[in-house]
């Protein structure tokens, strides 16, 4: 009697991770072809997953564009980041941890054009990441300009038109790197610097300027640590 082998089988991959593989490709093809040039079926076979699988994690193609704006926006967590500072107002942590973040790779190239896509399309999916990301960050930056022109540090501007300028700086020099491959050959460090001096030197008072017992931020005590040792 012939014994027969096991049947070899291929290991079980993790919901988890078949999940994430859905978002990560369904992200690289909105990014090239749009929202709506982007069929599931496309989607699917990317993932290497079925299309009954994508809608048992994403009931509709709505759903699953939210899930990547929401894993691939950088918003939350810088935020985050300048809360702490913000209440320190500690100004120059505050803008240059954002624009360490922005000049940094945030947002990287697939949700910049996903981005652009949904804007151009019309899409109701942009007006959802707009209120729920980038209105949001500008309201949290804009009030901090307010906050610090009402505490006399900073000159009496339009605190939106403010926050505009500085992120207009900053997300224009992603598109130049990213989507017209212009990059500066500056490093990084020099480039966010150059852009918070220049925005910074607009906003202060000529009072505040003069001050010089402004308590030294981290960012200096950790260089001068470093520096004497």
């Amino acid at each position: 009697m012939r014994s027969s082998s096991p049947k070899s089988s291929s290991p079980r991959i993790p919901a988890p991770a078949r999940k994430a593989s859905i978002i990560r490709s369904a992200g690289a093809l909105f990014a090239e072809k749009g929202f709506n040039g982007t069929k599931t079926r496309e989607i699917a076979m990317r993932a290497g997953v079925s299309e009954a699988l994508i809608f048992k994690h994403f009931p509709s193609k709505e759903e699953l564009y939210a899930a990547i704006l929401a894993e691939k926006s950088p918003v939350p967590g810088l935020l985050e980041r300048i809360k702490v500072f913000a209440e320190e107002r500690n100004d120059l942590e505050v803008f240059t941890v954002i624009a360490e973040t922005i000049v940094g790779g945030a947002p990287d190239q697939h949700l910049m054009r996903l981005i652009l896509f949904s804007a151009l399309e019309s899409h109701e999916l942009s007006d959802m990441f707009f209120h729920n990301h980038i209105r949001h960050f500008y309201d949290v930056l804009s009030s901090y300009i307010e906050q610090r022109v009402d505490d006399g540090v900073f000159q009496p501007v339009e605190p939106m038109v403010a926050a505009r300028a500085f992120m207009g700086m900053l997300i224009y020099h992603r598109l130049l790197t990213v989507l017209f491959r212009a990059p500066l050959i500056q490093e990084p460090k020099d480039i966010v610097q150059t852009f918070v001096t220049v925005f910074m030197n607009g906003l202060i008072t000529q009072s505040s300027r003069a001050k010089k017992t402004k308590p030294q931020s981290r960012r200096t005590k950790r260089l001068k640590k470093t520096q004497s040792s």
